[in-house]
């Protein structure tokens, strides 16, 4: 089978589509440790750094979210989740933080990722999306304990 003409080196951006934009920033920068990169208030849409990537917030009233319809709610998502890899993980550490910012977790354990098994805990941003913050992988199956 033929290789394609392309090699993904890693995840550029993802965009969600946010009913209160400040929020939402307040969130990934004040909770999660994002910064604001650039804005383009024209099109409602602001670029948050996070590592490398950048997460990518469209206002649903500007004129790139209002090409998405209906805000997301109860019987519908943007997405399903996506992952935050981080350099070092401590569970007991990030759940105190996430509880003092007042945010939900919603599960937490040992998930396969882009470097390998390793710990991960998923939390919710202020409109439902799913975040899971990713550790580091395990050095081996042993080492998880």
């Amino acid at each position: 089978m033929p290789q394609p003409p392309l090699k993904i080196k890693g995840v550029d951006h993802i965009v969600l589509r946010a009913r209160d934009v400040k929020r939402m920033i307040a969130f990934y920068c004040d909770v999660l440790g994002c910064a604001l990169d650039h804005e383009q208030p024209a099109l409602g849409l602001y670029h948050l750094r996070a590592g490398s990537a950048l997460i990518d917030l469209v206002a649903l009233d500007g004129p790139l979210g209002a090409k998405g319809g209906a805000a997301p709610g109860v019987e519908g998502r943007n997405v399903d989740h996506f992952a935050l890899a981080v350099e070092s993980f401590d569970e007991a550490v990030l759940r105190a933080h996430f509880e003092a910012h007042g945010a939900t977790v919603t599960q937490g354990g040992d998930r396969y990722g882009a470097e390998g098994e390793g710990p991960s805990i998923y939390v919710l941003d202020p409109e439902g999306n799913e975040v899971e913050i990713k550790g580091p992988a395990y050095p081996d199956a042993a080492a998880k304990g």
